[in-house]
């Protein structure tokens, strides 16, 4: 059973995609979907989140595109997931407000959470940008 949503999982490939192919020159949202087999839009929403959320740098213009804002080693897997969930989270209808949620459901969950999202600090661009490198 998958823990991250296809979105999430979309976001962090296109993160490292942008870290191996950039080459000093942005990368197109046209070029990333193609490369992912997505509709051309399908990856914009979770892109423009990675910007506001300063992970990546949008130049616009002909031959813009995304690239890293800051170095591959400062951003992590879970910098990635936080933005692409917002992104996700506004297309989404809110939590409904029931005692089982609030009293049982989320504090059972909430250590998890905490688990993963330590294991998820651990895991960085760099690092995943490294390994797929050597698999070529």
């Amino acid at each position: 059973m998958p823990l991250l949503s296809r979105r999430c999982t979309l976001a962090i490939a296109a993160v490292i995609d942008i870290a191996i192919n950039s080459n000093g020159r942005p990368v197109s949202a046209k070029t990333l979907a193609r490369q992912h087999k997505l509709p051309p839009r399908h990856l914009e929403p979770v892109l423009q989140a990675l910007v506001h959320d300063g992970i990546l740098r949008g130049i616009r213009g002909p031959h813009g595109g995304y690239e890293l804002a800051r170095q591959g080693n400062s951003i992590t897997a879970e910098d990635i997931l936080r933005a692409a969930g917002r992104a996700a989270d506004a297309e989404e209808e809110p939590m409904p407000a029931s005692g089982l949620l609030s009293g049982v459901v989320r504090p059972a969950l909430s250590e998890a959470e905490q688990v993963f999202s330590a294991a998820l600090r651990q895991i960085t661009v760099e690092g995943m940008m490294q390994q797929a490198i050597s698999m070529k």
